[in-house]
C-alpha cells in the first residue's frame, strides 16, 4: 500500500509568547534566521544586520515571555544567536562579529536576564566570521589582523584565520562557565560552521580560496578526532583533535601531510547546506542532493524535479523516517533516501518555510511523544509535521495488550526457567503485580494523557538511559557515553539504600570511572567553591544523610567494599587531593543523630584519615589539614605539636588564632605549648607578634612569669653576661617587655600594686637618681659593694630591651 505524505498542524502559534511579532517576521522577512530550542519550546529568530526593528525574537510555548531586541542604526547587531539545552533553564546565546558574548537567560527570575557578557577576542584586533554551539562548547572561526601570527607562502591572507573553542556550561542558579580558549586549527581558511548533535561541520564559503574550496572538515568532540575530506575526490583522513589533550594542527601541516587532497578541482557549488543525523547534507545548483557521512565517506541521495533558479531563493532540507525532506520555494518533495526516488510532491501556500529539526531524544513533551519522528515545517501559517499517514488497516494494540507484552519480554530477560513467559499467564498470574497496576490504570482510572504527564520525567530518563546503552553497544562515541551512564548510575544508586550489592557497585563504578562518579556526586551534592578556599552545598538533608551514614551495627561491608563517606574520600585523595579537606569541613557542618557527623562512632575526620593509611604513611600536608579543620581538641592539639616539631611557626600559631573565641582552653593550651618553646630558643623570636595575640586575655604578668620559670631549662653554672660562642641566646627582659604588655593591657591600677612584677612595664619618665659615688676606702668598709663595681669600674646597667 502507497504511503501518503500528510502536514498535520500543531499549533497555529497562538500558544507562543508574542504571537503577533512570531507571524509579522515569519511573513515578511526572507532572510531571518530560525533555529528551535532542543526540547521545541522555544523559537528563536533573528534577522540580519540593518534590518527594521526588532532584529531578535524569542518566542516561547506556553507559560514564559518572550525577549524582543533591535540595536539602533550604527550599532552592530549579532552575528549568530542559539538556544542551549541547560536542565534547569534555558539559555540564549549572543555572538557579535567583534567577539562579544552575551548570555542571557529564563526561569532565574521574571522574563529574561543577562547571565554573564565576555570576550572571544580578548586582544582585540579579530574578526569573529562564523560561529557554533555543538553540546556545551562554543566554537567560532575568527580572522586574525595581518601579522598577528606568522606568514608564509604567496597565499598569505587565504590562511589568515584559525578555529578556536571554549566549553559554556551553567553554574549555580544564574551563572555560567566559559573556559580558556583552546585554538584547534591555526593558519586555516574562513570556514562556516554548522553542528549536528554529535558532530561539527567546517564548510567552504564564497571568500574561501578556490583551492581549497572542494575540502570538508569534520570534528568529533567525543571521539577527540577530525576528518578532513574531499567530497568530489573519494578522500578522507582521520587524524587526532582533542583539546582535552592539548591537541592542535596547523592547518597547512594537516594538509601537507594528507597526501591527494590538494588536486587541483573545482570548489563544491552549493546553494544549501544541513546538517542531519546521517550526516552532513547540500544542494547544489543542479538540484543534486548528496550526503557526507561523519567517517567522511559521501554519495548522492537523490535530484529534485526542480533546481534553485539563483543563491537568493530559499531552500531547507531535512530527514526523517528515512525519507528527505526538501522544501524549494513553495515547493515540497519528498524522497527515499535510499533509492533516491521521488515519494510525493506538494505545493504549499507560502514560500516562506522553514523546517526545524525534532525536539532532542527524552526532551518531548506529551504531545509530541505521540508525533515522535515526524519532521516540523513553521511559517507564518502556523507549526506542522511533516510524516506519513497509516494505512487504516493497520490495527495498533491497545496500551492494556502492550503493557503486558512488554512484561513478559521484560521478564523473560530476567527469568532461569526455561519455559516461555506469555502476556496471558501475566494476567492470571498474581506474582507479577507491577503489569497488572498498570494496565488497570490504563482500564479508566486514569486517562493516559494524565498518566504520561505524571510519568514524564522517570520515561524521559528511562528512555535517554536506554539510547544511551543502544549508543556504547553500537561503540559509538564510547567515552562520553560510559561517562554520562555512570553519572546516571552513580545519581541512581544515591536515590536508593545503599547496602549490600548497591554499595559493591557504587564501589566499582568509582574504581572504574573515578572522574564521571566524582561528577556526579558534584551535582548532586550541588558542591560548588566559595571563593575562600572552602566548599558549600544546597543538597538536602536525605542526601547527606546518605552519604555521610554508616552500616548498621552486624551488617559491616565485606573487605574492600568501602563506605559511601570513605569511598568519596578516597576518590577525592586520587582526583583532587587539595579538596579533601574542606569536603569533610562541610561535611562535619551537616548531620543528625547517627549520621556520623556528631553521632556515635568515629569522627569524620578519623574517617577520613583512615582512608589515607596507617599513621606513618599518610601525607602529612593532608593529615595536618584534617586534624586542624576538625575542630576536636585532641586532633588541634596534634596538629599543632606536629607543627611545632617541624618547625613551621606561623603556621601554628595562625591555628591556634583560627580558632573562634568560644574555645579559650584550647587556644590557652597552644599559647601555653609554644610559650615553652619561646623560653626554650629564640627560633620563635620573628613571630613574637603573633604570639602576643595568641595569649589568653584573662592571664596575668604573674602567671605568665610563673609560666616561663617552669618552661626555662635549668643553669647548671651562674649565668655570665654574654653567651657563649654558638650557644642559643637566653631569654632577656626585651623581649619579655611585648607578652608582658599584653597580660597587663587593662591598664596600669590604681591604689596598691597588684603584681609583684607589674612595675616593669611601666616607665616612670624620668630616670632614676644616680647613686653616691663610692670612694675606694668606702668600699672597703663594704666588701658587699665590690661585688657590684669590682676592682672599683663602676658598671652601668642599662635595659637595652
Amino acid at each position: 500500500m502507497k504511503r501518503a505524505g500528510t502536514l498535520r498542524l500543531l499549533s497555529d502559534l497562538s500558544n507562543f509568547s508574542g504571537a503577533a511579532r512570531l507571524r509579522e517576521l515569519l511573513a515578511g522577512d526572507p532572510a531571518v534566521r530560525v533555529r528551535c530550542s532542543p526540547d521545541g519550546r522555544h523559537l528563536l529568530l533573528l534577522r540580519p544586520p540593518g534590518s527594521p526593528a526588532p532584529q531578535l525574537l524569542v518566542a516561547v510555548r506556553g507559560p514564559g515571555a518572550e525577549l524582543e531586541s533591535a540595536w539602533p542604526p550604527g550599532q552592530p547587531s549579532p552575528l549568530d544567536a542559539f538556544l542551549l539545552p541547560w536542565p534547569a533553564r534555558s539559555a540564549l546565546v549572543l555572538v557579535w562579529e567583534s567577539g562579544l558574548v552575551e548570555v542571557w537567560g529564563s526561569g532565574v527570575g521574571p522574563g529574561w536576564r543577562l547571565l554573564q557578557s565576555t570576550e572571544l577576542c580578548p586582544g582585540g584586533g579579530a574578526r569573529v566570521v562564523a560561529v557554533a554551539a555543538p553540546r556545551g562548547r562554543l566554537v567560532w572561526c575568527e580572522e586574525r589582523q595581518a601579522g598577528a601570527e606568522s606568514q608564509v607562502g604567496p597565499p598569505a591572507v587565504a590562511f589568515s584565520h584559525c578555529v578556536c573553542v571554549r566549553t559554556l556550561e551553567p553554574s549555580g542558579e544564574a551563572g555560567t562557565n566559559l573556559s580558556s580558549t583552546h585554538i584547534l586549527l591555526h593558519h586555516c581558511p574562513a570556514f562556516g560552521l554548522l553542528t549536528s548533535r554529535k558532530d561539527l561541520f567546517l564548510v567552504p564559503t564564497a571568500t574561501t580560496w578556490p583551492g581549497l574550496g572542494h575540502i570538508l572538515l569534520i570534528w568529533s568532540p567525543s571521539k577527540g578526532k577530525v576528518v578532513v575530506t574531499a567530497p568530489c575526490l573519494g578522500l578522507s583522513h582521520s587524524k587526532s583533535l582533542n583539546p582535552g589533550r592539548g591537541d592542535t594542527w596547523d592547518f597547512r601541516t594537516l594538509l601537507r601531510g594528507l597526501p591527494g587532497l590538494l588536486s587541483p578541482r573545482q570548489p563544491l557549488t552549493v546553494h544549501t547546506w544541513a546538517p542531519t543525523p546521517q550526516g552532513l547534507m547540500w544542494l547544489d545548483f543542479r538540484g543534486t542532493v548528496s550526503l557526507v557521512q561523519p567517517h567522511g565517506g559521501s554519495r548522492t541521495v537523490g535530484t529534485l524535479q526542480e533546481a534553485p533558479a539563483s543563491l537568493a531563493g530559499s531552500a531547507a532540507l531535512g530527514t526523517f523516517h528515512g525519507t528527505l525532506a526538501c522544501v524549494l520555494g513553495s515547493t515540497l518533495e519528498l524522497l527515499d533516501m535510499g533509492s533516491g526516488q521521488l515519494l510525493e510532491r506538494k505545493i504549499l501556500s507560502t514560500d516562506r518555510v522553514h523546517l526545524l529539526e525534532p525536539p532532542a531524544p527524552g526532551m518531548e513533551d506529551q504531545e509530541e511523544l505521540e508525533t515522535r519522528g515526524g519532521l516540523r515545517l513553521l511559517s507564518a501559517v502556523g507549526l506542522f509535521q511533516v510524516g506519513w499517514k497509516t494505512p487504516q488497516s493497520l490495527e495498533l494494540p491497545s496500551a492494556e495488550d502492550m503493557v503486558f507484552e512488554e512484561a513478559s519480554k521484560y521478564y523473560q530477560r530476567r527469568s532461569l526457567r526455561g519455559a516461555q513467559l506469555t502476556p496471558e499467564e501475566l494476567r492470571q498470574n498474581s506474582t507479577f503485580r507491577a503489569p497488572q497496576a498498570l494496565a488497570s490504570i490504563l482500564q479508566g482510572h486514569v486517562s493516559p494523557s494524565a498518566l504520561l504527564a505524571t510519568l514524564r520525567a522517570e520515561l524521559r530518563d528511562y528512555r535517554g538511559l536506554e539510547q544511551l546503552k543502544a549508543q556504547l553497544v553500537a561503540g559509538d562515541e564510547e567515552e562520553a557515553g560510559w561517562t554520562e551512564l555512570a553519572e546516571h548510575e552513580v545519581a541512581r544508586l544515591l536515590r536508593t539504600e545503599l547496602m549490600g550489592d548497591q554499595l559493591a557497585q557504587l564501589n566499582t563504578i568509582f574504581q572504574a570511572l573515578p572522574t564521571a562518579a566524582w561528577g556526579a556526586i558534584l551535582r548532586v551534592l550541588q558542591l560548588q567553591p566559595d571563593g575562600n578556599g572552602h566548599l558549600r552545598s544546597q543538597a538536602p538533608p536525605d542526601v547527606w544523610k546518605k552519604v555521610l551514614g554508616v552500616t548498621a551495627a552486624g551488617k559491616e561491608p565485606p573487605n574492600g567494599i568501602l563506605p559511601p563517606f570513605e569511598l568519596l574520600c578516597q576518590c577525592l585523595c586520587r582526583l583532587e587531593p587539595q579538596w579533601l579537606p574542606p569536603f569533610v569541613e562541610l561535611a562535619q557542618q551537616q548531620g543528625g543523630p547517627g549520621w556520623g557527623a556528631g553521632g556515635p562512632g568515629l569522627p569524620l575526620y578519623r574517617r577520613a584519615l583512615a582512608v589515607l593509611g596507617e599513621e606513618g604513611t599518610r601525607p602529612e600536608a593532608l593529615e595536618l589539614d584534617l586534624l586542624l579543620g576538625s575542630g576536636r581538641p585532641k586532633a588541634v592539639l596534634q596538629a599543632v605539636g606536629q607543627l611545632v616539631q617541624k618547625e613551621q611557626w606561623e603556621r601554628a600559631l595562625e591555628a591556634g588564632l583560627a580558632l573562634s573565641p568560644s574555645s579559650p582552653l584550647l587556644r590557652s593550651e597552644i599559647f601555653k605549648l609554644l610559650l615553652a618553646e619561646f623560653a626554650r630558643h629564640r627560633r620563635l623570636d620573628a613571630h613574637l607578634p603573633l604570639l602576643c595575640r595568641l595569649c589568653p586575655p584573662d592571664l596575668a604578668p604573674a602567671e605568665l612569669l610563673l609560666l616561663l620559670r617552669t618552661y626555662l631549662p635549668d643553669e647548671l653554672e651562674p649565668p655570665a653576661p654574654f653567651p657563649e660562642p654558638g650557644a642559643e641566646p637566653p631569654l632577656t627582659v626585651g623581649l619579655l617587655r611585648a607578652l608582658l604588655k599584653q597580660t597587663g593591657t587593662q591598664g596600669r591600677a590604681s591604689g596598691p600594686v597588684l603584681s609583684l612584677y607589674e612595675d616593669i612595664l611601666w616607665d616612670p619618665g624620668t630616670p632614676p637618681p644616680t647613686p653616691p659615688r663610692v670612694s675606694a676606702l668606702q668600699a672597703s668598709d663594704h666588701p658587699g659593694l665590690e661585688a657590684w663595681a669590682p676592682s672599683g669600674q663602676g658598671l652601668y646597667v642599662t635595659d637595652t630591651g
